[in-house]
């Protein structure tokens, strides 16, 4: 199979969608692999090392559309990438559809195969391709939400793990998944004060063995959820509803009830964010402030740190990648359940339930939309 992977262009995005070791698995199995000049440069990974895994390069991601037919990326395509899609191509990349509906759109006009990496599953119904990123994304939290709790940014000026004789910062997370549980490591590690809620009791058991009592679990209604938010320091929304636009359970009436120069850390703003005052930002501009609060909602954080990055989503999506170039789409879908549960579009039709229910959209069933 031709397989292209152009460079990212969303703001500040410097990762890649496969590394050179991924890329030499690839040409290794005799698939042609296309590069565009430059796209890993930004992850620590320049155009000589693809060369030498068997890739070859070209100067436009024009070029990489016109000649694959499967397009291995990272984020969302952005306008002008989906202005390139074909009915020929097989699209592999995140792409949160339930937050961005003109994206929708335009990937159904494009009549692409489109499967999205947070929507693929395991034989124990875990997101194994979101997992790596909500991983960096976890542990990244702390470290900006610190960051951002600094005087200069903003910020309360509280140094978030204290020092002897002064108490610790206050760190509330919302959603004790992937992304809770790394975020709780690194508050842990820094000796804050550590709150978790959730609605699921088994995770909250979890978190209480994992952590083995230095993590206040905490189940989540919306009583406890007002008075964790208004004790807090820093609050981190790390909420996922699979495939379905995150819920907004911080609202802007509560901010008043926080302290001035608290932080808010939305790790759901690529599924629409988890508090109302949400707006993605960039790692140009990171931080903005609503009724004395900050707020921290980069839409792509582990771009943040792209070689890490890099590494551990293409370790996660190679065994896919091969599945699907050795196998082509449709066979690859057919043969494995969990594949299919990542086919967001097909043909022009939507085969994931809940962004269909989000948009008010038809939902075709994944296989049907295959036989087509």
């Amino acid at each position: 199979m031709d397989i292209g992977v152009p460079a990212e262009i969303k703001t500040a995005e410097k990762r890649i969608g496969l590394t050179p070791g991924a890329t030499s698995e690839l040409t290794n199995l005799g698939h042609k692999v296309v590069i565009q000049s430059g796209a890993g440069t930004g992850a620590g990974y320049e155009d000589s090392s693809y060369q030498e895994a068997g890739a070859s390069l070209v100067s436009s991601a024009q070029e990489v559309f016109d000649s694959s037919e499967m397009i291995v990326k990272v984020k969302e395509p952005q306008a002008v990438e989906r202005a390139m899609l074909q009915p020929h191509h097989i699209l592999f990349t995140y792409l949160h559809l339930a937050a961005d509906k003109p994206q929708t759109d335009e990937l159904i006009g494009s009549k692409a195969t489109c499967i999205a990496y947070e929507t693929v599953t395991d034989e124990a119904g875990r997101l194994p391709l979101l997992a790596p990123m909500s991983a960096i994304a976890g542990r990244m939290s702390v470290q900006a939400g610190a960051h951002a709790l600094e005087a200069t940014q903003g910020g309360s000026g509280l140094l978030l793990g204290g020092v002897p004789g002064v108490r610790p910062g206050k760190v509330v997370i919302i959603g004790g998944g992937v992304v809770g549980e790394n975020a709780a490591e690194m508050a842990v590690g820094l000796n804050a004060d550590v709150t978790v809620l959730d609605r699921n009791p088994k995770v909250l058991d979890g978190l209480e063995k994992r952590f083995n009592g230095r993590v206040r679990t905490v189940y989540s209604t919306k009583a406890e959820l007002e008075v964790s938010v208004f004790d807090a320091d820093l609050v981190i929304g790390a909420v996922l509803v699979k495939g379905a636009r995150a819920p907004r359970l911080v609202t802007r009436a509560m901010l008043s009830h926080m302290r001035a120069g608290s932080v808010l850390v939305d790790v759901a703003v690529d599924q629409g964010g988890c508090f109302e005052t949400t707006k993605a930002t960039t790692h140009l501009e990171p931080t903005y402030v609503v009724d004395g609060i900050v707020h921290y909602c980069v839409a792509n954080m582990p771009g943040g740190v792209p070689r890490t990055s890099t590494q551990a989503l293409s370790n996660a999506t190679l065994p896919y990648v091969l599945m699907l170039a050795n196998n082509g789409a449709v066979a690859a879908l057919e043969q494995d359940p969990h594949l299919l549960n990542g086919l967001n579009v097909c043909d022009g039709k939507i085969t994931d339930r809940a962004v269909a229910e989000t948009f008010d959209l038809e939902y075709v069933d994944p296989l049907e939309a295959l036989k087509s």
